[in-house]
Order: C-alpha cells, then structure tokens, then sequence
C-alpha cells in the first residue's frame, strides 16, 4: 500500500472520529448523559450486531484500521438518529440536529466564559472596567443574540 493511501484512510478513520465524538456530545448535551461502549453495544446487539471493545475505540480514536463496515455503520447512525451518509461519505451534509446541539454547545462555552473573566474580575477592577471588558468579550467571541 502507497504512503497517499495510508495517509488518505488515516484521515478518513479521524473524520469517522470526529462524526461520532460529534455525536456523542450531541447525546450528552440532549440527555445529560453520554453512551457508554456498553449502551452502544446493547444497542447493536438489538440490531442484531456485535462490536468488540477494541473495535469501538478504533472507531471512536480515529486509530487502526479504517472501519468501513456498512451495516455498522448505517446501525450507528440509526441510534444517533442521522442519516448513514454522515458516517458514509467521505463530504456529507451536517445534520440540523447536529448543527443545532453544536451551536448551542458554542453559546454555552462563550457564556461560561464570559461568565468566568467577569467573576475573576470583578472584585479587583471597577465597574465601569468590567462592563468594557464585557463588551469586549461581545465584540471578541461574537453576542449570540445577534446571531439569532
């Protein structure tokens, strides 16, 4: 096998990665609590699919080889509630519901934030200090609201 080669399904394994971490987070942020291996695999054994500890961390660590199984594949996606192309294809469309949870998991990390620098800071500056610094953070991480 060509180095390209190697170097193409070494990135197309950290996509697959990335797409499940994606969906997980998902799962966690709708539910409050993230799938484990274990509800993973009694999830597919109900599909009548099996998948080894090994195999799901090569999945989720984007490392090994490349797993392309389809019916896993396709099965994953269902207990996600996406499409199989976005675990398929090499380019697919986001699904709203990912796009959704995404962006509001960005406002909630930009409101921790603000949050925390002000509270850092508001007992050795003014007021007047700490509500430019407000602004700045605004300005700086972009307002959500005028997103919306």
């Amino acid at each position: 096998m060509t180095k390209a080669r190697d170097d193409s399904r070494r990135e197309r394994a950290q996509e697959l990665a990335r797409r499940i971490t994606l969906l997980l987070d998902v799962v966690a942020a709708e539910g409050g609590k993230p799938f484990t291996y274990s509800d993973i695999s009694r999830l597919l054994k109900d599909r009548g699919l099996e998948l080894s500890r090994a195999r799901w961390y090569y999945l989720r660590e984007g490392e090994g080889h490349l797993v392309s199984d389809v019916p896993l594949l396709e099965a994953l996606a269902d207990i996600f509630g996406v499409p199989p192309s976005y675990l398929l294809e090499s380019d697919p469309e986001t699904p709203s519901r990912v796009e959704a949870q995404l962006s509001l998991l960005r406002s909630m990390r930009k409101q921790e934030l603000k949050d925390f620098a002000l509270r850092s800071l508001s007992g050795v500056y003014s007021q007047e200090s700490v509500s430019a610094l407000a602004k700045l953070i605004d300005t700086e991480l972009g307002d959500d609201d005028e997103d919306e």
